[in-house]
């Protein structure tokens, strides 16, 4: 396998995972942001150089990626080559285009105890969204919810039907956040229609 998607939502361990799978791979590993679809043309010129000797592209959050950036990023993992390895970390593949994930082996690194309260019925109120106006923290937050409702879906028999609208319509307001979208038109708009 030449590509991996590391998910959890412990950053600093998903960065010592992703370090450790390049040691494994004897491979070096290079750092890479892919947020814009420049980055990932970027990224395709610069390994269309060849690579001699084992080398691993290290991208982190990779859900930050629009997905125009995700869908050029596509073509490097349908096209491998010798030598060239590529580690994607995310916090829930729910949130990558599903082409890059089937592309990838996905490993599920356990979170540390302290760092997830899962399980708790989030349901957020305009009173919460109002004070959020960087489109960074909208997406941390909606991320967050994201997580949450998917831990319920997995983990929670109950209101199954609920928490999988809710969790589409964050999906949606992500998306769009990432589309660069109106910060408080997204968020206002998931608030209230969630059931």
């Amino acid at each position: 396998m030449h590509a991996y998607l590391l998910v959890g939502q412990d950053s600093s361990k998903l960065k010592t995972q992703s370090l450790k799978l390049a040691n494994k791979l004897k491979a070096k590993i290079l750092e890479f942001p892919l947020a814009k679809i420049e980055d990932a043309r970027y990224l395709k010129s610069f390994v269309a150089l060849k690579v001699s000797s084992p080398t691993a592209i290290y991208i982190d959050s990779i859900e930050n990626a629009t997905e125009e950036a995700q869908n050029a990023f596509l073509k490097n993992l349908e096209e491998p080559q010798p030598n060239l390895y590529y580690i994607l970390t995310t916090q829930s593949p729910a949130t990558v285009l599903p082409t890059v994930v089937s592309r990838c082996e996905v490993a599920k690194i356990a979170n540390s105890p302290q760092t997830t309260e899962y399980g708790k019925n989030i349901k957020p109120t305009l009173p919460d969204i109002d004070k959020i106006k960087d489109r960074g923290e909208a997406k941390e937050f909606v991320q967050n919810l994201i997580n949450n409702w998917h831990f319920n879906l997995i983990n929670n028999s109950r209101k199954q039907k609920q928490t999988a609208e809710n969790l589409e319509l964050a999906l949606s307001a992500l998306n769009n956040l990432k589309a660069n979208g109106n910060v408080s038109l997204q968020l206002t708009d998931m608030v209230i229609n969630l059931v």
